[in-house]
């Protein structure tokens, strides 16, 4: 894929040089596995379930663990228009020349885009179709808890947590290897290790039947479970990632939740609640940070708030971050699970944004759902947060909830009417804004019996929800797609039938439809329609005595249990969380002597809570503070560094090197200046900016840092963390003014690929003429006339290129623009460019 790179879009994402990216000898690793993530890489490049298993499996060194994304559609075209299989980032080796492919089930909607993978890497989709030498197709992730829609085109699936079981199968992958054993031999290895699951030993009876085992011994498969986290890797050296939406040092501080909110799928499948130690937490920080230099860390877990050492360790970390601008994330927060202490100092280093989810209006629908919030808290929480200097506050709310009347709807109006005016008249630029999501029922939950409301009625409840809205200022209202949350709703609790419907609807050209710009329904129903089934009966209600598509797959949860929590929906009643109160024996631990359904594992595994305090230290009288802010704008020293930039650095763009720069900066320990104001941003700036795909031995940036240091150890310390293809190989001390001098000509090497006669011709002609027009746009969008010919002051032909001197006193341009203009005809496969140059204007003293 790697020569395609130029006609690529967003190269970036398919370079596979970042800081931290694995690189291995081919020939002394045994098993090759390809992490796959189907979606595109900014995104999954932000799933920390991916680096985790990355970490287990590049940690033994017989195992190579490589990344690999879905490409867009544009650049899927050109794959299947040149000829070229997707490949991996790192080693840019053909899919289906891997031992093991690993796919990420983070979501429903992401089905089509495994078969578009697999099929751009000339991979048959399904597994029966799939024999020696094509790779094994596995899959983990929650969807993985029911993906019975898919489990026609996976060889295996992993169910629960994965960084224990991957290493196994991969071994298991070697054994098969090394004793040229046959995939049925495999699979038969792979159904011993917990968690691992075979769909082919299990067959399809029809429709409302469940699935007949195979395999004597063999009719449930529990889940993997990692009794501690302690003991499990964590990779604090993460790639770095050349643009992600959540681009940031995630720390997963705890695994499960026992909250007990009802329609919540994680909270459920992902028992028990295990949480790091404080020491261990505090050494994941500070390694990670020095490992990647992020400027901002997230603390994440399913419900971050109910970590029971939540105060210790934000003080914990607050110095280290503050002392170097990182901002600290604290996501899935519920009401009244930050202190005050925690907020404040929060406020003081940089506000990432505050949400809260209080998922139904009224306190009746909230205690259906089990949420545990009630409004005065809620209210409590939100003047906490106005007090501290935010200015909105993002507020999430589910509709079509078991239940819920037009009341419930009216109700969430009322609470955004009660947070905005909690927030007082000094608050500037206020703003409310209530997210709304379409509820959809989850397997392994109280809620999986229950209907989704249909289509029309979210439109309904959306519309109304708009209309009430609307009068009110300062409070704003965003919605899920409704088609999306119905086609989510039918793949979520959907039955092996459904593998025919995403076959059909990948054909029909359905994609990316976890995308609001790419969904489209009408592929999956007429593919619904061409196989005889209906779209209403997989969002319908499901009978409690019938079995279930996912019967056989074990979370550890009893039916009793979940029955029981749903009779107490219907009656209004809490359950606790069993962390701090009453065990509701849900058959997943072990706590009090009780026996765990994971029967296997629990008979080598403490399978219970896991916690660093038996009470959470938020509660109770917090002792008095104060925030100390070091200064971070001082100026010591100004440099300009010159380093090349080459090979896949070449595909940066100027907004990525900049985040290149500044977190390798931040790992050489080289402090950088901040600027003042609310959202401090360090002191960095640039030359002008280098066209995508082209490459140079000249580049500069400048800096300005807080500590003097020798030019030679500014370039030492740099050199040690930078990305393949950006070498540091200058510094220059300025002054300390911020105006400082730019090139005003520069020198290129343009090397033709293929009839470079025809394309020297075309430069001898540019040369010869007087001037050489092309329109350009202003920035009002105007036409312009723009004369390119005094931009070049020479073209020398030497071989088989060119050296251009490119004069930019006037005017500048593009150096790619102008010389497609030169050579009308030329693609960017025909050439290459690469500035070898930069003048500058002499001083008077240079020139006496």
């Amino acid at each position: 894929m790697k020569e395609l790179l130029p006609i690529l879009p967003r190269p970036s994402r398919y370079i596979g040089s970042e800081w931290g990216a694995v690189f291995k000898d081919p020939t002394k690793v045994t098993v090759r596995c390809a992490l796959a993530f189907p979606d595109m890489y900014e995104v999954g490049m932000s799933y920390l379930g991916q680096k985790i298993l990355a970490q287990a499996l590049n940690a033994r060194p017989e195992f190579w663990a490589e990344r690999v994304f879905t490409p867009d559609e544009e650049a899927g075209t050109i794959l299947r228009e040149q000829g070229v299989p997707l490949a991996t980032l790192e080693s840019d080796t053909p899919l289906g020349e891997m031992d093991v492919i690993g796919f990420s089930l983070t979501h429903e909607l992401c089905y089509t885009n495994i078969l578009y993978m697999l099929d751009l890497a000339g991979i048959p989709v399904r597994s029966a179709d799939r024999e020696a030498p094509f790779p094994l197709i596995i899959a983990g992730g929650g969807a993985a808890f029911n993906a019975e829609p898919m489990a026609p085109f996976f060889d295996a699936m992993v169910l629960g947590d994965g960084e224990e079981a991957m290493p196994q199968v991969l071994t298991a992958v070697e054994r098969t290897k090394a004793q040229d054993l046959s995939k049925e031999d495999l699979l038969s290895a792979l159904a011993e290790i917990p968690g691992l699951y075979i769909p082919s030993f299990f067959e399809d009876q029809g429709q409302d039947k469940p699935l007949k085992p195979l395999r004597e011994g063999y009719e449930t498969v529990e889940k993997a479970v990692v009794d501690d986290l302690n003991r499990a890797p964590f990779p604090t050296g993460q790639v770095i990632p050349f643009g992600a939406i959540h681009d940031r040092l995630t720390m997963e501080i705890a695994r499960g939740c026992t909250r007990g909110c009802r329609f919540c799928q994680a909270g459920m499948i992902y028992r028990p609640v295990r949480e790091r130690s404080l020491d261990g937490l505090n050494d994941i920080l500070t390694n990670g940070l020095a490992e990647t230099g992020y400027e901002e860390t997230s603390m994440l877990s399913l419900s971050t708030g109910d970590f029971s050492g939540l105060d210790s360790l934000f003080t914990r970390s607050f110095d280290k971050c503050a002392a170097e601008q990182i901002a600290i994330s604290l996501p899935s927060l519920r009401v009244g699970s930050l202190s005050a202490p925690i907020m404040e100092r929060i406020s003081s280093i940089r506000r990432t944004g505050a949400t809260i989810a209080p998922e139904a209006g009224s306190q009746r629908l909230r205690d259906v759902i089990n949420k545990g919030v009630d409004e005065e808290g809620l209210l409590e929480h939100v003047r906490l947060l106005f007090e501290n200097g935010w200015q909105g506050v993002k507020l999430y709310f589910m509709i079509g909830l078991p239940t819920e009347t037009d009341e419930d709807l009216d109700a969430i109006l009322d609470l955004c009417i009660k947070v905005r005016d909690a927030a007082g008249r000094h608050i500037k630029r206020l703003q409310v804004t209530a997210a709304v999501s379409p509820f959809v029922p989850k397997p392994h939950t109280p809620f999986q019996w229950e209907p989704q409301i249909p289509l029309e009625e979210i439109y309904r409840r959306i519309s109304h929800l708009r209309n009430i809205f609307r009068p009110h200022k300062r409070i704003s209202i965003k919605y899920h797609e409704p088609e999306m949350t119905s086609l989510e709703g039918v793949f979520s609790r959907g039955d092996r039938r459904l593998a025919e419907v995403v076959e059909r609807a990948y054909a029909k050209g359905a994609l990316f439809s976890s995308w609001k710009d790419h969904l489209r329904l009408e592929p999956y129903r007429e593919a619904m329609n061409e196989a005889g089934l209906d779209w209403d009966k997989y969002t319908g209600p499901r009978d409690p005595e019938g079995p279930l598509p996912w019967d056989h797959l074990s979370s550890g949860l009893t039916k009793r249990f979940l029955l029981k929590e749903r009779e107490r929906a219907l009656d209004e009643k809490i359950t606790n969380d069993c962390r701090y109160g009453a065990c509701r024996n849900c058959g997943v631990c072990q706590f009090d002597g009780r026996i765990s359904t994971l029967k296997h594992q629990a008979e080598y595994k403490d399978i219970r809570p896991k916690l660093v305090f038996h009470k959470r230290d938020q509660e109770g009288e917090q002792p008095p503070y104060t925030v100390e802010k070091p200064d971070l704008t001082g100026k010591a020293a100004h440099y300009r560094i010159w380093y090349e930039k080459t090979g896949p650095a070449a595909f940066l763009s100027q907004l990525e090197l900049q985040a290149v720069f500044e977190r390798a900066f931040r790992r050489a320990v080289l402090p950088m200046t901040f600027s003042a104001g609310f959202h401090p941003m360090p002191r960095l700036s640039f030359g002008k900016a280098l066209p995508v795909g082209v490459e140079s031995r000249c580049e500069w940036i400048n800096v300005f840092l807080r500590k003097d240091f020798a030019p030679e150890e500014v370039i030492e310390r740099l050199a040690q963390n930078m990305p393949k293809g950006i070498v540091p190989f200058n510094a220059e001390r300025l002054s300390l003014g911020r105006k400082q001098p730019q090139a005003v000509e520069e020198v290129y090497t343009l090397r033709f690929v293929g009839d470079d006669q025809r394309r020297k011709a075309q430069w001898r002609e540019f040369m010869a003429a007087d001037n050489h027009f092309i329109e350009k746009r202003t920035k009002k969008g105007k036409p312009k006339q723009v004369d390119l010919r005094p931009m070049v002051r020479e073209a020398t032909e030497t071989g088989d290129e060119l050296t251009l001197v490119l004069d930019w006193r006037d005017q500048y341009m593009s150096p790619l623009v102008l010389c497609f203009a030169v050579m009308e005809d030329a693609g960017l496969l025909d050439f290459t460019l690469m500035k070898t140059e930069q003048r500058f204007e002499a001083k008077p003293d240079e020139t006496a």
